[in-house]
């Protein structure tokens, strides 16, 4: 299989990407230890992986948490008998802007999408050098390549975490870590509902993007997925710095 002998840390596995990223590469072969928040759903995640016959190593955590961070990748080296592959996907979103100022969700974003990221990767790098062909992948968003009014401390905290993404890729190629990025448009997650908002206005917001996509539709988890298995498998092994657009075209089009 693809992903075979992998051994493999994703963040924010307790809903959306992160799991369906924890599940595809499984499927593929990969070892993986997942982190998240709701312990139930990393208990769940990892009972469906043991089902299908792979293995999966729950860990609960909170990555705004240094001490938090060094436990987990710790915890997963161990368990997993050491780290080939980092994928950051952890991350929120919030709503704000100068006319609307929210110094809280500017915070937020700064936390959980730049700040654990970089200390995340920073615990996760000496292992990874002692992996085998290791790679890093960084899950941003179409919001880190174009402005989306409303949306300023995300947009700010994933056009970071991008360039975190090519100086990462330069400082570590020589070491032969491979660093890629993802940048998805909009994919049926749980993300913006726990944001806070209901279940009525997200399906608008679903409905509306079929617009704002030019393809006519949103995405699907299991295709981000799809792309993350390919990026950290071997087939990609000269493929590094890339932010990889999966966004239907959205970024493409004009602000809607």
């Amino acid at each position: 299989m693809r992903l075979d002998n992998k051994r493999v840390l994703i963040t924010g596995g307790s809903s959306g990407l992160g799991r369906a990223i924890a599940m595809r590469f499984a499927r593929d072969g990969a070892t993986v230890a997942v982190t998240g928040r709701r312990e139930d759903r990393l208990a769940s995640l990892a009972d469906m992986v043991s089902t299908a016959g792979g293995l999966c190593v729950p860990i609960p955590c909170d990555h705004t948490d240094p001490s938090a961070n060094e436990a987990a990748v710790s915890r997963a080296e161990a368990e997993l008998g050491g780290l080939d592959v980092l994928v950051n996907n952890a991350g929120v979103i919030g709503y704000d802007g100068v006319l609307d100022p929210d110094r809280d969700t500017w915070r937020q974003m700064m936390d959980v999408n730049v700040e654990a990221v970089y200390d995340l990767s920073c615990r996760a790098i000496p292992f990874l050098l002692e992996g085998r062909n290791p790679s890093i992948v960084n899950i941003s968003s179409v919001a880190g390549l174009r402005p989306y009014p409303g949306l300023m401390g995300y947009c700010v905290s994933k056009a970071a975490v991008d360039m975190m993404t090519k100086v990462m890729a330069l400082e570590l190629a020589e070491r032969g870590v491979r660093v890629n990025a993802i940048n998805p448009g909009v994919v049926v997650t749980e993300l913006h509902k726990q944001s806070g908002m209901d279940e009525a206005a997200y399906s608008a917001f679903l409905e509306h993007s079929k617009d704002t996509h030019p393809l006519g539709r949103v995405g699907a988890a299991d295709e981000v997925a799809a792309l993350a298995a390919f990026l950290v498998s071997d087939e990609a092994g000269f493929i590094t710095g890339g932010l990889h657009s999966i966004d239907g075209g959205r970024a493409l089009s004009s602000s809607r």
